[in-house]
């Protein structure tokens, strides 16, 4: 496929508990967090949307359009909750 990469993924809390895992290693065409994420949420039916997770990429926070290239680790972060 053009342009597929391998991109490694973290899952945290809610998203954790929704995919199962809490890492995988996916290939994707994806350009960005934003597509990715979108790619993701369809395959896995995740509940939260964009606008409420943050997102890293090689653990540096991130912007949803910044590129992501073969073997990035991307990090969806969704919000935690205090007690």
């Amino acid at each position: 496929m053009k342009n597929e990469k391998t991109i490694h993924i973290r899952y945290y809390a809610l998203l954790r508990e929704e995919r199962g895992l809490s890492e995988e290693a996916v290939k994707t065409v994806a350009q960005t967090p934003k597509e990715l994420y979108k790619e993701l949420s369809t395959r896995h039916h995740f509940r939260l949307g964009e606008d409420v997770l943050k997102v890293a990429v090689n653990d540096a926070f991130s912007n949803w359009e910044s590129p992501i290239k073969d073997h990035d680790t991307v990090v969806f972060i969704p919000p935690v909750s205090g007690g």
